[in-house]
């Protein structure tokens, strides 16, 4: 999946408690917290994925396709395991990390359920990517071994080149599929920035990783350059895919 320029961050990523590793980091019981609450959301932003790509695999019009939707979620429950085993790792009871998350992303999903194959593709390829944005812009600024497992668990499962083959055939076989999954992209879009807002503003550690203390030199002002940059990158995913932004 794409992933905003972003050389500020890269520039962080050898001073403050990104040059350092967990046993460093962990020391601060607050940068502690805001990590559990991290690992806790991303566990269960995949463990959803891989749900939401089994239940869409139903509406998929071939076998191949089936059966490309199917591997997908197979990727996703591999990473969210990797993100349970070191909640455990790090003395974090694995459930209770991901319970805060559970309502606003099963929320998201209700509001944002594909009515068909198509909706689905676009889905999983623009929102999942504006959700990896923005834990790849959160990234940034963790200690190296959280960062590690955090970038390993954004890996691309294949979204991204199937789901523009597909969309982009089927926008050509009739153009006027494109104006309607450009509209609903745009939804995805809004519904997904406005997840990740209230995930950042209802949990302390981390809007404070975001905003200050916990990460070295990121303000309020840098906070909109990223919600900026993570928008610039879906206007690009949707020129991917043959739609207007």
């Amino acid at each position: 999946m794409g992933t905003p320029d972003n050389a500020a961050a890269d520039a962080q990523e050898t001073t403050g408690i990104a040059a350092q590793n967990w046993a460093q980091a962990s020391a601060d019981p607050q940068y502690r917290a805001a990590v559990i609450d991290l690992l806790g959301a991303l566990a269960y932003g995949e463990l959803s994925a891989f749900e939401r790509l089994a239940e869409d695999a139903k509406l998929a019009p071939t076998m191949d396709d089936k059966a490309e939707l199917a591997k997908m979620a197979s990727a996703e429950f591999h990473h969210f395991e990797r993100l349970r085993d070191r909640l455990a790792q790090i003395e974090a009871e694995p459930n209770e990390a991901m319970e805060p998350f559970a309502g606003a992303l099963d929320e998201f999903h209700r509001q944002t359920a594909p009515s068909d194959w198509l909706e689905g593709l676009v889905k999983a390829y623009v929102g999942d990517s504006i959700a990896s944005d923005f834990y790849r812009e959160v990234a940034a600024r963790l200690d190296s071994d959280t960062r590690g497992l955090v970038l390993a668990a954004l890996d691309d499962t294949g979204h991204a080149s199937f789901a523009v083959e597909k969309v982009r055939a089927a926008i050509e076989a009739d153009p006027r599929v494109g104006g309607r999954l450009a509209l609903w992209a745009r939804r995805l879009m809004g519904e997904a920035l406005s997840q990740a807002q209230r995930v950042v503003a209802d949990r302390d550690a981390l809007s404070t990783m975001l905003v200050g203390g916990v990460a070295d030199g990121f303000d309020l002002a840098e906070v909109g350059r990223m919600f900026s940059r993570i928008t610039e990158a879906h206007t690009k995913r949707m020129a991917a895919l043959g739609l207007a932004a």
